[in-house]
């Protein structure tokens, strides 16, 4: 395994090239997450990929995993603060799987619900569904994402260490250790993913190059 330090623009660059070598790109929609704890920024990596894939041609549409939670009388059941149904309740995979992944499928629609649930207000969010070009990109950002059996052209993973997710996590938001913690165990996303990059300092990554 070789570890390379990149800069972030060429790391946006490299995935863009990557998702335009995918097969089936420009004839089909691909659908793309990145995974990550927040403390990642996953997000920030998924809107760095829509001007790159747009130049090459590639219309991308984004989505945040966290518009498809799961109302809080099923998220917050066991308590506020239960690292196991963060792990296995909050993400209402069988909603993003139906309204955002499945319409991208060969010979679907199309037609993508770009979220679904508010987790703030905890209402639906009532937003228009949107249609994504003929061979463009789902663009898909969140935590928790790999091992769930979504259906996806490539997946990209977040890494940080242990000390470096505790470092970067906000005080009020370190009882969710212990789910990222056991997605470690578990799912291991480092070997789940198609992509992995060590984001330890969001300023100097560092892409995983495995034989």
């Amino acid at each position: 395994m070789l570890v390379r330090p990149i800069s972030p623009d060429l790391l946006a660059e490299h995935l863009a090239e990557r998702i335009t070598a995918l097969p089936g790109a420009g004839q089909r929609w691909l659908r793309v997450a990145v995974d990550g704890a927040p403390a990642a920024r996953p997000g920030d990596l998924a809107d760095a990929l829509v001007e790159p894939l747009r130049l090459r041609g590639r219309p991308a549409l984004r989505v945040s995993a966290d518009g498809f939670l799961r109302p809080a009388s099923i998220r917050l059941e066991y308590g506020k603060r239960d690292a196991d149904a963060f792990h296995d309740l909050w993400l209402d995979d069988g909603a993003l799987a139906r309204e955002v992944l499945d319409p991208l499928e060969p010979g679907g629609t199309g037609r993508v619900l770009p979220s679904l649930w508010d987790p703030v207000t905890d209402r639906a969010t009532r937003a228009p569904y949107t249609r994504l070009p003929p061979g463009g990109v789902l663009l898909l950002d969140g935590a928790l994402l790999l091992g769930r059996w979504l259906p996806l052209e490539l997946t990209v993973h977040l890494a940080l260490t242990p000390a470096a997710l505790a470092r970067r996590t906000p005080e009020d938001e370190r009882w969710t250790l212990p789910a990222f913690a056991r997605y470690e165990a578990e799912t291991v996303p480092s070997e789940a993913a198609d992509v992995v990059v060590r984001v330890d300092d969001p300023r100097h990554p560092a892409l995983v190059q495995r034989d």
